[in-house]
Parts: C-alpha cells; sequence; structure tokens
C-alpha cells in the first residue's frame, strides 16, 4: 500500500514537525554567465549532506535578480530539497515583485525569504515609487499574492544603522504579526547575543523559529570583510588568535574550530537549525555539518 505521508511542503511545517535541528543552506546568484559552473558545483558538492532546505539570495540589480530566479527555479525542478526564494523591495516595484513572486510560484517555490535589502552599491534607501518601504510592508504583500510560507531576517547582534535591540525586536515582532512565519539571523560569531535576542523575543510573545546564520572563516583576510557583513567586530579573543597563528593552514584550523564550537553551543542552547552562508563554496561548510552530523550520531 503506497505510503500517505508526505514531503512537507514549507519551511513552517518543517519546523513544527522536525525531530531534531534543520540544516540550510545559502547560495547567492553568478554575476555573470562564467560563474555559473561556480554554483552548480557548490551544490552538487553539499547535495550529500541532504539539507532540509536551499535559497538563492535575490539580487540587487535586474539581471542578478534574474539570475536569482533562473538558479532558484532550476534548483526547485531538479527534484532538490525544498527551496525558498528571496524578494527585496530593492528598486522594484510592487507589479515586478508580484511577477518574481508568479515566476517562482509557476515552479512550486511557495518559500519566501522576504528582506528589505540594501542599495546597489551601498548608500541612503530609497523607496521605489510603486514600491513598498520595508520589510514588513513586503511580508504583507507577499501574503496578500497567495498561500506562501514567508521567512524574514533577524539580528543576533543590533543593527549597526541603529544600535537599538530594542528596535529591532519590535521590528521583528511587526514582521511577525503581517505574517512571517520564521527567521533567519543575519550573521555573526558569538553565541550570547543570539541567546539573549531569542530570550528578549519570547517574554514579548513571538514564538516564530529564529534560525542563526553561520558562515565558517578559513582565511585571515575574512575577518574585516565578515566584520562587514555582520555589521559588528569580531570577537576579540578569537581575532587575536586567529593574528597570531603562524600559517594559513593554522588560521583555517582557528576558524573552523570557532564555528563547530558556536555551532554546538547554540544547538545546545535550542536553536532550531542552522543556516551555512556558503558564498557560493563547499569545502568549509562540508566539513563543518560533517561534524556536527558525526558527533550527533556518535
Amino acid at each position: 500500500m503506497p505510503s500517505t505521508i508526505s514531503r512537507p511542503r514549507t519551511v513552517g511545517e518543517l519546523l513544527s514537525t522536525a525531530q531534531g535541528p534543520l540544516f540550510s543552506f545559502e547560495f547567492y546568484p553568478p554575476r555573470s554567465e562564467e560563474e555559473e559552473p561556480i554554483l552548480w558545483r557548490a551544490v552538487d558538492a553539499l547535495a550529500p549532506l541532504e539539507p532540509d532546505f536551499v535559497s538563492v539570495t535575490y539580487g540587487a540589480t535586474g539581471s542578478r535578480r534574474d539570475r536569482t530566479i533562473h538558479a532558484t527555479r532550476r534548483i526547485a525542478t531538479d527534484n532538490g530539497p525544498l527551496t525558498v526564494g528571496h524578494l527585496t523591495c530593492v528598486d522594484q516595484s510592487k507589479a515586478e515583485i508580484a511577477e518574481a513572486l508568479a515566476a517562482y510560484r509557476e515552479v512550486g517555490v511557495t518559500n519566501i525569504l522576504a528582506i528589505r535589502g540594501d542599495m546597489p552599491g551601498g548608500g541612503e534607501w530609497v523607496q521605489h515609487e510603486d514600491g513598498l518601504a520595508n520589510a514588513t510592508e513586503l511580508v504583507r504583500f507577499i501574503k496578500e499574492q497567495g498561500d506562501f510560507c514567508v521567512g524574514v531576517a533577524a539580528f543576533a547582534n543590533p543593527h549597526e544603522t541603529t544600535n537599538d535591540a530594542e528596535l529591532d525586536d519590535q521590528i521583528l515582532l511587526a514582521k511577525v504579526r503581517a505574517g512571517a512565519e520564521f527567521a533567519i539571523t543575519q550573521l555573526f560569531f558569538d553565541a550570547q547575543p543570539y541567546i539573549d535576542m531569542v530570550a528578549r523575543l519570547r517574554a514579548k510573545g513571538c514564538t516564530i523559529p529564529i534560525i542563526p546564520g553561520i558562515m565558517p572563516l578559513t582565511v585571515i583576510t575574512q575577518v574585516e570583510r565578515f566584520a562587514g557583513l555582520s555589521g559588528r567586530p569580531l570577537p576579540d579573543a578569537f581575532v587575536a588568535d586567529l593574528r597570531a597563528a603562524g600559517s594559513k593552514e593554522e588560521v583555517r584550523r582557528i576558524g573552523m574550530a570557532h564555528c563547530l564550537e558556536l555551532c554546538r553551543t547554540l544547538l545546545d542552547a535550542g536553536a532550531p537549525g542552522l543556516q551555512f552562508f556558503t558564498q557560493n563554496r563547499s569545502k568549509a561548510t562540508r566539513e563543518v555539518l560533517a561534524e556536527l552530523k558525526r558527533t550527533a550520531e556518535a
């Protein structure tokens, strides 16, 4: 008799029925046709780890957006894992956002990560004259367009533009009221701010799962770059150890050990899973996740 057990259709369903932590991967769209093989090599290399879901970031310009949708659709139609489509408010009318949603829905992508986004090249945020002002409006708009499961961004460290954790909490609560069902944090390297953020939000009645965003550091030049991505300097002791390392191999060993310790601390604290920002590379993510799974099964 055929099984009546169906595969979860949304990230929300996955999170609500999970028997253990979920693991997911984020990729970014190729900047050119020449970069496409890099993305697909990473996707193929990480596939054996059986991620619970994957996503592709949304480009800030038209050509990158087209590649985002193309890559997301290809993963979704290649019998791959549950696929999440990214969407931002940047330089887009509501009609264009609706078109992107229709393109996702056409291939069965009904999970969306809704982010306000940053302007191309940086600079002050400017709302499109026929667009949306922020992620809360975007969540509400997506929910109005159909039966989508919507995730949003969260900040373990206070957002660098305001440095106000209470404001960040209120913004996330507003996105939840608009229909958000889960959140994924910006990159961070110290577990305590994440633990504190979750505790504050739970005390305010926020019950959605909040997945930490993780990226292993493997080369010394990533110290400043990752600080920029996370909006905060990396922990002093961690940076001191990296700078005292005598070789590239030692830097990588220290970075990987820190990532593993961070992941284990987060999972022990009750994180519902981990999202790895892969940067379209697979080796470090593959090693960290394989070790986490190995020790969990031991």
